[in-house]
């Protein structure tokens, strides 16, 4: 189990690295091979009797952002122009900057910092990805790098599911959540009740934090699969270790069982297939999705499976009443402060203290803690980050392309599980889903201004 923490240390020194020899893309090597093991690294490190190094290790990935976009800076031949997407996220930041330092709400300064890195240390991944220099970037290798990952993580998982076993059982996950949490154990496999449905079926998070981010990286998988083997001609190239992605993908999207990624990833496959013009796919997307109508409806034997769709579908189920319950308490906290009841008021630091308000929707956290006002903008924000994509596709080229291409399906993926979790917590998606985003606006803002928006 020690390779974990390993990996994650050599990680940043390979970043560190790259960085003093004036390289920067050992902040993406870091962000794939580090943070996917984020908490496996840590939990690890904590359960082999190295806990006091835990908050040393911790901040290694605010760190390699700060100097890699330090860095960028100071590289700059011009100031970049600005697009409207760079309007929308500098209004959010500075916006979470107002509220941590004006006394606003009930939790102290220290609190609110926490709060604010939590809800927008993004825009500074995002903003290292928009001064990137993209003819730098080997897009292939990345992508490869990150289709390994998402290979690596469908056979852990798979082992998992042999076992019976949840991979966390034995990395420390559960001792090291109740000692810098405060979190104790829960549910029928003494983890997290996010292990399990509430039928009983084991979920399998592999390497990655939880299941919830397990299903989520593997939207990522996806995304870089498909752009990565469309050829010019809207061809889906299967060759190379395309064909053990796409397996991957889908091993690890059932083995996760999560709702709102599982609806996700056939929605990106339908996406793709519109707008590649994929007659092949789009046929074939139809014929399964009948015969998985029939199947469940008329084949199913598997009692657990049939109630967790079923419940899921008809808002009956525990986990699913409870995103509702969370959504209209968010909402109705909103009505009451629309400008917000500070940060830490909703999220990560109310949830250490046992005081969250609303939750569950990463829009509404937003909300409770900003108001009605950077609501709206992180959902214009949002909206922009699927209209942009699909107005640039057709008019993008090779590696232009494949990024536009990537940010389309991540943005389409997400969709569902920002309406359910907090989804801009799960480090590793958010790290490159941000990343990959700077580097789509700082392409299309280089263009002639007839072509921009």
């Amino acid at each position: 189990m020690i390779i974990f923490p390993l990996i994650y240390f050599l990680s940043f020194l390979w970043a560190l690295k790259d960085l003093w020899e004036g390289e920067k893309q050992g902040m993406i090597f870091f962000t794939i091979f580090g943070l996917s093991i984020y908490t496996v690294a840590l939990s690890v490190t904590h359960m082999e009797g190295y806990g006091f190094l835990v908050p040393y290790l911790q901040p290694f990935k605010e760190i390699i952002v700060l100097l890699t976009l330090s860095l960028n800076f100071l590289q700059l031949k011009k100031i970049p122009k600005l697009h409207v997407i760079d309007y929308i996220i500098i209004l959010y930041f500075v916006g979470n900057i107002a509220y941590a330092l004006l006394p606003i709400g009930e939790y102290g300064f220290t609190d609110r910092v926490l709060a604010v890195k939590s809800s927008s240390f993004f825009v500074l991944v995002y903003a290292v990805g928009r001064t990137f220099d993209f003819k730098n970037i080997q897009i292939s290798k990345v992508y490869r790098y990150i289709l390994l990952v998402g290979i690596l993580a469908a056979c852990v998982a798979v082992y998992e599911y042999v076992s019976k076993t949840n991979f966390q059982s034995l990395t420390g996950y559960a001792d090291f959540n109740f000692y810098y949490f405060g979190q104790q154990s829960s549910g029928n496999y003494g983890l997290t009740w996010t292990f399990e449905t509430e039928t009983g079926l084991r979920r399998f998070a592999s390497f990655f934090a939880n299941p919830l981010e397990h299903s989520a990286a593997t939207l990522v998988l996806l995304s870089c699969t498909l752009a990565l083997y469309t050829n010019s001609k809207n061809k889906l190239e299967l060759k190379d270790i395309c064909i053990f992605a796409l397996v991957a993908s889908f091993v690890s999207i059932v083995l996760s069982l999560s709702r709102a990624s599982f609806v996700s990833y056939f929605m990106m496959i339908y996406v793709y297939a519109l707008i590649t013009n994929n007659k092949l796919i789009y046929k074939v997307f139809h014929v399964l999705f009948i015969l998985i109508v029939l199947y469940f409806t008329f084949l199913l034997t598997n009692e657990d499976v049939y109630d967790f769709v079923v419940e899921t579908i008809t808002f009956k189920n525990a986990s699913s009443l409870g995103h509702v319950l969370e959504w209209v308490v968010g909402f109705d906290s909103m009505i009451q402060h629309p400008f917000g009841l500070g940060l830490g008021a909703s999220g990560r630091v109310s949830i250490a203290d046992g005081l969250n308000v609303g939750g569950e929707n990463q829009f509404i956290i937003i909300g409770v803690q900003l108001g009605f006002l950077f609501f709206i903008v992180y959902i214009l924000l949002q909206i922009c980050l699927i209209y942009y994509p699909l107005k640039w596709f057709k008019k993008l080229s090779g590696r232009e392309r494949k990024i536009c291409l990537t940010l389309l399906l991540i943005k389409i993926g997400s969709i569902i599980p920002l309406f359910t979790s907090d989804f801009e917590s799960c480090i590793y998606i958010s790290y490159l889903s941000w990343f990959i985003t700077g580097m789509f606006v700082d392409i299309i803002s280089k263009y002639d201004y007839q072509y921009e928006a």
